[in-house]
């Protein structure tokens, strides 16, 4: 069958999509070389030279607090205060997948894909700044990782798109059935999700 405008299109930002990735992944290794440090067992190591130099750039935790922005530290117990219900999202969505996701046979998130916290290596930050890339690392790793598993439960329960454009959707989006489309739905749901619920020795 001949493909539409809309599917070319798609499969060329799937292929613009891995192009940018491999291109980040070669960048991320040259800014490896670059500033000396390693991955070891998903740990940062940095060679002992650079990380004297990056100690230049510290500025002391006294200095940092007194001479900061008062109204940054006034909002600092807001900002912080969110640490509660992303916890609890955290959790949340872990432990649903967990159950739900068994049930249903979709293939659980890789909660560490998400989640990075690496900031606190890098010498050149002090103690609060360091804090402060470790809650920006979890609590945007979170979100991250809770759209992703939403974004699969969508595609298993409704993977119907909207009847308006929406802005940044999810990955999975793109190959949602049309607004509007019931022959197409319902025969997504014979083959789509009885297939995901079939024993494995029954797919083959």
């Amino acid at each position: 069958m001949e493909k539409t405008v809309l599917e070319d299109i798609q499969e060329r930002l799937a292929a613009a999509r891995r192009e940018l990735e491999e291109e980040l992944d070669r960048r991320i290794a040259a800014q490896r070389e670059r500033f000396r440090y390693q991955l070891q067992q998903g740990k940062v190591r940095f060679e002992k030279d650079m990380k004297e130099w990056q100690r230049q750039y510290r500025t002391g935790l006294l200095r940092y607090v007194t001479r900061g922005n008062l109204a940054y530290l006034l909002t600092a117990p807001v900002i912080y205060g969110l640490v509660i219900p992303i916890a609890l999202l955290d959790l949340s969505v872990t432990l649903y997948q967990q159950i739900c996701f068994r049930v249903y046979g979709i293939d659980r998130v890789k909660r560490s894909d998400y989640i990075v916290i690496d900031r606190h290596h890098l010498a050149y930050l002090n103690a609060l700044e360091k804090l402060n890339c470790v809650y920006c690392g979890y609590g945007n790793g979170v979100i991250a990782y809770a759209r992703e598993i939403a974004g699969r439960t969508e595609r298993f329960w409704c993977p119907i798109k909207h009847a308006s454009r929406v802005a940044d959707p999810h990955p999975h989006f793109e190959k949602f059935l049309e607004y509007g489309d019931a022959e197409a739905y319902r025969a997504w749901v014979e083959h789509y999700r009885r297939t995901k619920n079939r024993p494995e020795e029954e797919k083959s």
